[in-house]
C-alpha cells in the first residue's frame, strides 16, 4: 500500500491491560478499515520502449508493440532504419526479444528503461 495515511485521534494506555500484541491487532484493523473504504487499485510499472527495425519489417513490429497494449509515440526514420518509440506495460514485454528477432529475421533490436507507475 501506498500514499496511506492513518490518524489517530483517540487512544489510552494502561500499563496493566494493554499490550504489544493489542497494539498490532488495532493496527491491523486500521489498515483493514482504510483498506475497505479507500480507493484501491493495482500500480503497474510503464516502460519506455526504443525498436530500431529495418524499414521492410516495420509493419510486423508495430504490430506486435499493438498486440502487447504498447502506445506508439512516435516514429523516426535514419537511413534504411526506423526508430520507434512507445511505452509498453512491463507485463507485456516478457518474450518480447523473441518474438522481434522472429519477425525481423534477427534484425530487430530494442531498449527499454522505467518510464512510470499507472492504473491497471
Amino acid at each position: 500500500m501506498v500514499d496511506t495515511r492513518i490518524t489517530i485521534k483517540d487512544g489510552s494506555c494502561r500499563e496493566s491491560q494493554s499490550s504489544d500484541l493489542g497494539f498490532s491487532v488495532w493496527a491491523s484493523m486500521a489498515c483493514r478499515n482504510a483498506r475497505e473504504e479507500g480507493s484501491v487499485y493495482l500500480l503497474q510499472p510503464i516502460m519506455d520502449v526504443e525498436v530500431l527495425v529495418p524499414d521492410n519489417f516495420m509493419g510486423e513490429a508495430i504490430a506486435d508493440l499493438n498486440t502487447r497494449g504498447g502506445r506508439i509515440e512516435s516514429i523516426q526514420p535514419k537511413q534504411s532504419i526506423q526508430i520507434v518509440k512507445a511505452t509498453v506495460p512491463l507485463s507485456k514485454m516478457f518474450g518480447y526479444s523473441t518474438a522481434l528477432r522472429s519477425a525481423t529475421q534477427g534484425r530487430g533490436t530494442f531498449t527499454m528503461k522505467f518510464s512510470r507507475f499507472d492504473k491497471e
